[in-house]
């Protein structure tokens, strides 16, 4: 693909997914556009085994935009990072199309894996604000990760994923939208996990006053 191909594809993506983007000449302003298109660059110097300035690119990009891609990450069509300082993603990890990564996501390692040391992320997945993704597994197609969880393990397609380690908290057939970006509105399972143990707590204190009034008390 051209340079000027990705540039139309770049402006077409951030335009779709980004509210506040006005007008195409925006895009140009926006870190994700200038990241993105480098990584592209640095990652077909790395294929050719150019190491030492793919690596020169990346490591000036992180400077400039806050958003460090290791040339060696292989990444599909329509990537969008959202305000993506801080966002990291390792040289083994795989991205599928249309991946959404907000500020702070870290697509890494373990620090125990050797070859394929980083996560896989398959289409359409969404990974919200300073979640971590750490390890080689995969995170199947449609599924959202929720702010600030820490992932661990594989995720099967079409799931929400919340908490520290995160868990499944949301399983259906039903494909999630490309453009559902909502962060806000996922389960919280330490907060349903506490109103079931006040409803049981609720039926025992019931219970109890109905045998104190059974027994004269």
């Amino acid at each position: 693909m051209s340079v000027i191909s990705y540039i139309k594809e770049e402006i077409a993506v951030i335009r779709e997914r980004d509210p506040a983007i006005k007008s195409s000449a925006e895009v140009f302003l926006y870190p994700t556009f200038h990241a993105i298109l480098r990584y592209r660059f640095a990652h077909k110097l790395y294929k050719k085994g150019h190491y030492f300035w793919a690596r020169w690119i990346s490591q000036r990009t992180a400077r400039k935009t806050g958003i460090e891609i290791h040339p060696g990450a292989t990444i599909g069509k329509g990537l969008f990072i959202d305000h993506g300082t801080g966002v990291v993603i390792g040289e083994t990890a795989i991205l599928g199309d249309n991946v959404t990564l907000y500020q702070g996501v870290t697509l890494g390692g373990t620090g125990k894996e050797q070859g394929k040391r980083h996560p896989t992320l398959e289409d359409n997945v969404m990974v919200s604000a300073g979640a971590k993704v750490l390890g080689s597994f995969t995170i199947g197609e449609n599924s959202k990760i929720g702010a600030g969880s820490v992932v661990l393990g594989p995720v099967p397609p079409n799931c929400t994923v919340v908490g520290i380690p995160g868990r499944v908290v949301k399983k259906g057939s039903v494909r999630i939208p490309r453009n559902d970006l909502d962060q806000v509105n996922l389960p919280d399972p330490v907060q349903d996990a506490i109103l079931a143990l006040q409803e049981e707590n609720r039926k025992l204190r019931v219970e109890l006053e109905g045998l104190k009034e059974r027994i004269g008390t």
